[in-house]
């Protein structure tokens, strides 16, 4: 009979402690998200949109869910377990919000793969969103913007610039400009390289050059759209 009890007393102890555990992790929506204060410890679900490449046991990865859009830095990940995470894969990430020159990232990061049908975004029109206030609520989600013009990028009176024009392994830069506001747009070499489409269509841009763009809204002191998709305008 001691047994018996013993053994239901520890069954009921592992209950106890399982739904303890279960009620400390608290999954947070995008808008809770959002109001948490930089620092605190936030844990999230979402989708794995894009990621750059794995490098020294770290990555940097785009996600998305359905309310909204989250960027991950330097992610602690094994190169097996990255090469895991293709686009569509759904994790819960629990890290650290933080905040570097307006980007809102979440950092010293923990992940786990949960179980779930693959789920891409499709991209979100903010043409019209682009001089307003609005755009920041955005960050980090796919996103389309159409009708641009391309614009000199500096004195030389050149379409775009090379982070490194000697051997073309790092970003590519340009301007667009909408309703005479100007915007910086970035080729991200680690997640578009020199032999993607997009890479390759900057380098065929020139000065007046009317676009449609596709990319994830990253924030460097204001809006700069890192390239994903890119074709003239119709």
């Amino acid at each position: 009979m001691k047994k018996i009890l013993a053994l239901v007393l520890a069954m009921l102890m592992l209950t106890l402690t399982a739904c303890a555990v279960a009620e400390e992790v608290k999954v947070m929506t995008h808008e809770e998200y959002v109001a948490a204060e930089l620092e605190s410890e936030v844990t999230i679900e979402a989708y794995v949109q894009a990621k750059q490449s794995w490098w020294a046991d770290k990555a940097t990865i785009y996600l998305q869910a359905e309310d909204g859009a989250y960027f991950l830095y330097e992610l602690p990940i094994s190169e097996e377990d990255y090469a895991k995470l293709v686009p569509g894969t759904k994790v819960r990430v629990t890290g650290y919000k933080s905040a570097w020159s307006g980007e809102v990232e979440i950092i010293d990061a923990t992940f786990e793969i949960l179980e779930a049908e693959p789920w891409i975004a499709e991209a979100t029109d903010v043409t019209e969103l682009l001089p307003t206030e609005e755009l920041i609520a955005h960050q980090n989600e796919l996103v389309a913007v159409k009708g641009v013009t391309v614009e000199a990028y500096d004195e030389s009176g050149a379409a775009f610039a090379y982070k490194n024009a000697e051997n073309k392994t790092d970003d590519l830069y340009f301007k667009v400009s909408k309703d005479g506001q100007t915007y910086e747009v970035c080729v991200e070499f680690y997640l578009c390289g020199q032999d993607t489409d997009v890479y390759k269509a900057v380098e065929a841009l020139n000065v007046g050059d009317v676009i449609d763009l596709e990319g994830f809204l990253y924030w460097y002191n204001g809006a700069n759209l890192q390239a994903t998709a890119l074709t003239k305008a119709e």
